[in-house]
């Protein structure tokens, strides 16, 4: 015959599992940096892509947040990339820096240089079309689906040092070495 327990020692073996699950649940359900759009599904769009380069899209850079900023950010960096292009290197959609560390979100075309709706200080510099700002998915017309990776890198500096005329790779460089995190989507285009 089983054996019952009397109330104190039900109510001691209740506070000691409330415990345990309040610990695991601190240790183990901490939230991440984490990457969102309102602009993007599980792919883009003709708002998107890019208008030139054999493409007619209307080139308008996704929004984006993000949330649960590692300790120590002084700022942040967006890139897009594109590694099924078929260069040898992938693609540069997208290189924006030294987002200051009070921001989180980027409206959407705030990758139009022209219209300034990029974060005050905000640099946007050259991707593999030569342009400044957001240059939308433009896959070869039969090639398939390609990504579109995004990422937002939390940054252990305030400014990378570099200007709006610097190369992808040297961007590049430079995050991997002042990344303190980072968190990504994945859109997904056809032609």
């Amino acid at each position: 015959m089983p054996k019952i327990l009397n109330h104190d020692k039900m109510k001691k073996a209740s506070l000691i599992f409330a415990w345990y699950l309040m610990f695991a649940t601190a240790a183990f359900g901490q939230e991440t940096f984490t990457l969102f759009s309102k602009d993007l599904g599980g792919g883009a769009t003709k708002t998107q892509e890019f208008n030139g380069f054999g493409c007619s899209g209307s080139n308008q850079s996704p929004q984006l947040s993000w949330k649960n900023v590692p300790q120590g950010t002084k700022s942040f960096a967006i890139t897009m990339y594109d590694p099924d292009a078929p260069t040898g290197s992938g693609f540069w959609h997208w290189l924006v820096f030294d987002i200051p560390a009070s921001v989180n979100e980027m409206v959407t075309n705030a990758g139009n240089v022209n219209l300034n709706l990029a974060p005050k200080g905000a640099v946007q510099s050259i991707t593999d079309y030569g342009i400044k700002g957001f240059g939308g998915p433009c896959p070869p017309e039969g090639h398939g689906f390609h990504q579109y990776i995004i990422t937002v890198y939390a940054l252990k500096t305030d400014k990378l040092g570099l200007n709006e005329n610097v190369s992808p790779a040297i961007v590049g460089f430079n995050l991997w070495n002042q990344t303190l995190a980072k968190a990504s989507i994945v859109a997904y285009y056809k032609r």
